[in-house]
Order: structure tokens, then sequence, then C-alpha cells
């Protein structure tokens, strides 16, 4: 990674030189610059039924009476409120959700 030694923004690397978009100075690439990225195939697990993948915990759910029941966070409001927290029902599937 290089950086302009002008308006000090990121240099591109392009055709042997770094070239900055933002003013326009370029640089000879002396070292080399090679990028390489290997895609190799990979296993994408797919979740079906009850069992979601996501962690538990204990929470009675109000219409089965269970009481496990998995859990996650959103953000649902502005950045400095607090994150809701969603629950859902081992047993019957009903989510709800809880205010911190």
């Amino acid at each position: 990674m290089e950086f302009c030694p002008k308006c000090k923004s990121m240099m591109m690397p392009a055709n042997n030189i770094f070239k900055c978009r933002k003013c326009g100075f370029e640089k000879e690439i002396k070292d080399g610059f090679i990028s390489k990225t290997d895609i190799k195939e990979r296993e994408v697990v797919v979740l079906e039924g009850r069992e979601m993948g996501m962690p538990t915990t204990r929470a009675i759910c109000e219409d089965c009476g269970n009481n496990v029941a998995y859990w996650w966070l959103r953000q649902l409001r502005a950045a400095d409120e607090s994150e809701v927290r969603f629950f859902r029902c081992t047993k019957c599937g009903k989510t709800w959700r809880q205010y911190n």
C-alpha cells in the first residue's frame, strides 16, 4: 500500500505505476506488484427444519411453556440506542422481542 507524498491519499496500482486518485501523482512500482487470488470450491451449509444453528438460552415461551429459545440481536433504532434481543421458541417457533 502506498500513500501519495503530496496529498496523503491512498495510491492505487495500475500498469506498473501507483497513481493517486485525488491529485494524479504517479510513482513507478519498482519491486513488482503482483496480487493473486485463488478461488477454491467451498462447501455451503444449508440449515433446514427447526435446527437453526443459532445460540440458545433459557427463556419461557408464553404460548407453549417451553423454556429454551434461540436468540439474536438486531439494531432497530438509532445507533446510540440499545439493541433489541429477539427470541424464537425451539418447540413451537413463536418469536418475541425484549427491549433493554
